[in-house]
């Protein structure tokens, strides 16, 4: 594998923190009501409890779907069906969705990192256009509520690498009192940006912190021209400047991988795409654990987009369990060529 610019995985485990959401995802036969509740189609929009309701009232009819979510939780649990280590750091509520995310979560292995809230366990609605665009109103209940002061040592020192979601940048002292953290437990810190408006919205933090303390970006096309301002072949290269690894997802086209001199194309697999909700915190499963197996770069691609192709074939975030099945042998072939 390429060197980290002198840094190491010192422990093959994985720590995620975000915003610990449950997924109601719904599919809608036009973009109307996008429209309606002024939500730029492909983006996140921060919504209130009320706003919450009334997107769910004016759905009623459609179908839907419940799982457990948020970004960094997407990718966790992708690490752990991949049979990777992994623990995760959100805030719930003692309700009904905060005691189905714990069990979730509990039933997959994962390591929890639990702190609770009298505010009810946050919940994002994804929108699901025919075109398989999603467009999520996130009601963040609980989750804004995790503070820098939960952040803690004995928390960290377990893991090998420290993956920060980009909704999460709502609270900037969270996010930089966790890395500080993650970096003084020797920990590599990845960073997956958030939907492209608020990547605009938080610029200068962002670059920022990269800068200060960020070993690997993800980022799809759309995020990276937020961030940079340029095409995603241009972003790909000032992304690279400021951290070791970058990484821009391009959906059907595959991806881009940059770390050093060395540049990576990756395929997208053929996919019958019907809702690319988690695609990319898939992709960053996939990714993030062949780097914890010492795996080249451009494995770690081709597992990350192995799995983004089969996920965008089914409503959610989470591949299906026969799914899964089949896809182990294959990313044990991948992870020997």
């Amino acid at each position: 594998m390429d060197t980290l610019k002198g840094a190491q995985i010192k422990r093959k485990s994985v720590l995620g923190i975000g915003n610990a959401l449950i997924d109601v995802l719904i599919n809608i036969t036009d973009d109307t009501v996008l429209q309606k509740f002024g939500l730029p189609k492909g983006s996140m929009t921060l919504v209130d409890a009320i706003l919450s309701e009334e997107i769910k009232k004016e759905t009623k009819n459609s179908f839907r779907s419940v799982q457990t979510g948020g970004s960094a939780a997407n990718t966790i649990h992708g690490i752990a069906r991949l049979g990777g280590r992994c623990g995760y750091i959100g805030k719930i509520s003692n309700d009904e969705m905060g005691n189905f995310y714990l069990e979730d979560f509990k039933k997959n292995q994962i390591n929890t990192h639990f702190f609770y809230s009298e505010t009810g366990t946050g919940h994002a609605t994804g929108l699901i256009s025919p075109d398989s665009e999603r467009t999520f109103g996130t009601y963040l209940g609980a989750a804004l509520e995790l503070t820098p002061e939960e952040m803690t040592h004995e928390i960290f020192r377990d893991y090998g690498i420290l993956h920060i979601e980009g909704y999460l940048v709502q609270n900037h002292l969270l996010i930089e009192a966790a890395m500080k953290i993650a970096k003084e437990n020797d920990l590599l810190v990845s960073i997956d940006m958030a939907s492209f408006n608020i990547v605009e919205a938080n610029l200068d933090f962002l670059h920022r912190i990269i800068r200060e303390y960020v070993d690997i970006v993800f980022a799809n096309e759309e995020e990276a021209t937020s961030l940079t301002g340029k095409n995603p072949q241009e972003a790909l290269l000032e992304i690279a400047d400021m951290c070791t690894i970058a990484v821009v997802k391009l959906g059907s086209q595959g991806s881009l991988i940059k770390s050093g001199k060395r540049i990576i194309h990756i395929d997208a697999i053929p996919a019958k795409s019907i809702d690319t909700t988690g695609a990319g915190d898939i992709y960053a499963s996939g990714f993030l654990y062949a780097l914890t197996e010492n795996l080249d770069l451009e494995v770690a691609g081709k597992i990350g987009s192995l799995l983004a192709g089969n996920v965008v074939e089914v409503i959610g975030a989470k591949i299906p369990d026969e799914t899964w099945e089949k896809l182990l042998p294959q990313i044990e072939l991948l992870k020997r060529s």
